[in-house]
Parts: structure tokens; sequence; C-alpha cells
């Protein structure tokens, strides 16, 4: 435990987790005296019929709701803007967020919005933000956000091909309903790339700069939970594999939205924005190569995260026990389907100069445990393209 300087913590998010919580919604929305909410989510979750148990415990309760459904991968300010318009036009007083990081972000800074009287540009960055969202309760859907934890809501400029990050103590949601049933019907593809999002939370939270022995002791626990049930989660949709996925997810989000991450979200924010790579896929290609350019600096906490995945590290050295932490991170990847490089996306070289400076400019790039230089940068890009 590091004794030379001062740690914090902050978890204001009341937490149900278990098989059909999320049938508690009306219940524990009445709870926080409301009357009508803004119910914010995705065509593909109302398309799964996930919301069902949703709208009936809401009609139960007696709360009114109204359904905003256009948040698309990557929700845009403009259609943060419209949430919040219908939220006004609709007279609500509260949010209701079902879905991945997309809806639960897009409900988080709509109701930036509603409190705030500012342009949603002037939001980004930390602690920009002078009022509370109103009261949000969030339902998630995959099992990699942690966005139903989090004080943070990323928005994409899209005249600017730009991701920004609204950071606030005043995002917080007020409740969070960990259901594994509604994780049945994801596609395979999104349990992977969501579950390697995870994967890779757990991971730069526990090797940057601003750890501390609470958020230390969740991300190992995640990243050992993911080990373990991210391959079944995947290959069969089996019930208990994705219900400790999803709580391997919010168990990280708890950590990192303490601790910060590192360096592989700020490079893959700008993928995503430029190519439309998904996130959690640009996350865990790039993964392992931050990883073997950042090893030195962090080498006894990547030696853990190998026994956390499993790896039998008794009398290696300790570098070679680091290694296997890598190597370990790329054989899970590929367990999953998830591509090696960016090139079956069709990103190249080419994309670099677009990308370059976003991915410096990130907030925890910083917090990286080796200092990356533009040199550096160019050639994990281009590694990853090959």
């Amino acid at each position: 435990m590091d004794l030379t300087r001062i740690c914090t913590w902050e978890m204001p998010t009341k937490l149900f987790f278990g098989p059909g919580c999320s049938r508690q919604a009306g219940e524990l929305m009445k709870g926080l005296a409301a009357s009508k909410v803004l119910l914010v989510t995705d065509r593909g979750v109302e398309g799964a019929g996930i919301l069902e148990g949703i709208f009936e415990s809401l009609r139960t309760t007696g709360i009114g709701y109204v359904i905003f459904r256009d948040v698309e991968p990557n929700p845009s300010t403009e259609t943060v803007e419209k949430a919040a318009q219908l939220y006004r036009a609709e007279g609500c007083d509260a949010l209701v967020a079902v879905g991945g990081g997309s809806p639960m972000d897009a409900a988080k800074a709509a109701g930036a919005l509603v409190t705030n009287p500012m342009d949603i540009m002037a939001m980004g960055g930390v602690g920009k933000l002078k009022k509370p969202i109103p009261p949000l309760l969030a339902i998630p859907t995959t099992c990699g956000t942690g966005s139903e934890v989090t004080p943070t809501a990323v928005i994409t400029v899209l005249k600017e091909r730009r991701k920004m990050a609204i950071i606030s103590p005043y995002n917080f949601a007020k409740i969070a309903l960990i259901d594994p049933t509604l994780l049945t019907k994801l596609p395979s593809s999104i349990v992977a790339s969501t579950g390697m999002d995870a994967l890779c939370h757990a991971i730069e939270s526990f090797i940057n700069l601003n750890t501390s022995a609470i958020t230390d002791s969740l991300n190992l626990q995640a990243i050992s939970m993911i080990a373990q049930n991210l391959r079944p989660a995947v290959a069969n949709g089996n019930l208990q594999a994705l219900g400790n996925m999803l709580l391997a997810s919010t168990i990280t989000g708890m950590a990192f939205a303490n601790t910060g991450l590192a360096a592989v979200h700020p490079l893959s924010h700008p993928v995503t924005a430029h190519t439309g790579v998904p996130h959690g896929v640009a996350n865990a290609i790039l993964l392992p190569y931050i990883m073997e350019i950042s090893m030195i600096g962090a080498m006894e906490r990547f030696a853990q995260i190998a026994e956390a995945m499993g790896e039998n590290t008794a009398g290696l050295s300790m570098v070679e026990a680091a290694q296997l932490a890598i190597k370990a991170v790329r054989q899970l990847s590929h367990d999953v389907g998830i591509p090696e490089s960016f090139k079956a996306y069709g990103v190249n070289e080419s994309h670099i100069p677009a990308m370059l400076d976003e991915a410096m400019q990130g907030r925890s790039f910083m917090m990286n445990p080796r200092r990356l230089d533009r040199n550096q940068v160019i050639e994990i890009f281009k590694a990853a393209m090959k």
C-alpha cells in the first residue's frame, strides 16, 4: 500500500445485483420521487425485447415514461441535445438509461443539459458542471462499459470527428440495476468486444499512476473474473458466466471512476471517431501493444496481472512473469474472436496524422506507467495496423 500520498474514493451509486432486479425499476424510481421518466436507449435494445419488464414495472407503480430510442453507437452532441429537448417537452423529472455505454452516456449528458444552462461544448473536461443531473437509474445490458458507476459521459463531436468526455461528480447515477438476464440475447461478438473493454478498464486502472489499495483489490478481482468467464460467456451465453462478466465490468468501473485509465483509451477514442472501429474492439487490439511498451514502468503489477489471469509464474523472473500478462491478454482476445489488427477494418497509416494529436491530449494519457512520446505512439498505431 502506498502511504506516500493521499488517495480518494467516491462511489455514490446504489447497486442492486441479481437475476430479474431490473423489474424493480418502477419501485426504485418512485422512491426517488419520480413521476415521469425519459427512458434513454437504442433501437437494438428495444428490438431485443429487453425493455418489456422495465415498462411493466414503471406502469405498475404509476410512473409515466417516454422513450428516446435514437442513441447511436457513439452518441453525438446532436443526439444528446435532442434527448434533452424531449425531456423538457414531456415534463420529465428523472432519467432511466438502458443499454451499453452509449445510452448511459447519452442520458448523463442529456441530464447535464437539462440542469445546467450552458452549451454542451463548454461541458467537456473535468468539473465543468455546476448542478447535478436529474435522478438517473442506469441498467447496463452489456458487460463492458462500467458507465453505470462512473462520473463520465463520452460524447462524439461529429463536426470535429473527435470524442469529448464530460467528467463530473454530478454525473453519477443514483441507482444501478445489474441484471444478468438482460445479457442473454446479446450477440457473441458484442459479449466479446464489451468483455475485452472491461478487461482493458481493469488493466489500465491497475497499472496507472493513480492507484490505491481499494482500487487494486477491485481491479485484480475483475481481471480474474474476466479471465475465467469471458470465454464461456462468448461461447454459449452461459447465464452464470454472463452474470460474472457483468459484475466484473461494474467492479472495475467502480475502480477506474476513481483512478482514471492509462494510454489505451486515449489512443482508441480517435480510432473509433475517425474510422468507426467499435470501441471495445479498438481497445482490445491496442491493449497488448501498449502493454508491451509500458511493461518496464510497472513490472511487478504486470506479474500480478498474469497471476490474476491464471498464469503460473512460479520460478519465473519478474520480467518473465510480466511478459505472461501480455501473452494471456493476446490469447484471450484471440479466443473470443477479436481481430489482431486494425487491418481487418481498413485502417491504415494514412489515418495516423488525424488521430495522433487527439491521442496524446487524452486526459489519462499522462497516467500511463511509462511516459510515451509522439514517435512511440506512431509506432503503436503502426504495429496495430499490420
